[in-house]
């Protein structure tokens, strides 16, 4: 892999846990329980809304500091693709001017794929903790 290359997964690690960190951080300001409600109200069990707050809190604290990032990423695709069959899909992929679209939750799930299949990166704990055949050169 390319120090460029490197460089942008890097990137791509940091921003996708900063913007799960931030969704954590929102869900909880709101109220777990207020959470839990809307989601029994769209059909989805209510306690998945307090599932889903931790996942995206501590989720986006261990992509920020590159912590077990493949595994991270894999259950942020489940929560994500479990977002757009629950929530997005009926608004379509832009939207319908009443809830959001899905166009983001995509770019996310891309991202969160090159996640897992990338090498991990020296900025990262799993370079610290990993193998060292599984990091890049």
């Amino acid at each position: 892999m390319s120090s460029a290359s490197r460089n942008i997964s890097t990137i791509m690690r940091v921003a996708l846990g900063i913007l799960f960190l931030a969704h954590g951080i929102a869900k909880f300001q709101m109220g777990l329980g207020n959470v839990a409600g809307w989601f029994a109200s769209i059909g989805v069990p209510g306690f998945l809304g307090y599932v889903v707050a931790v996942i995206e809190l501590v989720g986006g604290i261990a992509l920020i500091l590159g912590l077990l990032t493949r595994y991270v990423s894999g259950l942020l695709v489940i929560v994500l693709i479990g977002a757009i069959f629950t929530a997005k899909l009926t608004g379509g992929l832009m939207g319908n001017g009443q809830g959001a679209g899905y166009e983001l939750d995509i770019a996310f799930i891309l991202v969160a794929l090159h996640l897992v299949f990338a090498p991990t990166t020296r900025l990262s704990l799993d370079s610290l903790f990993g193998r060292r055949e599984s990091t890049e050169k």
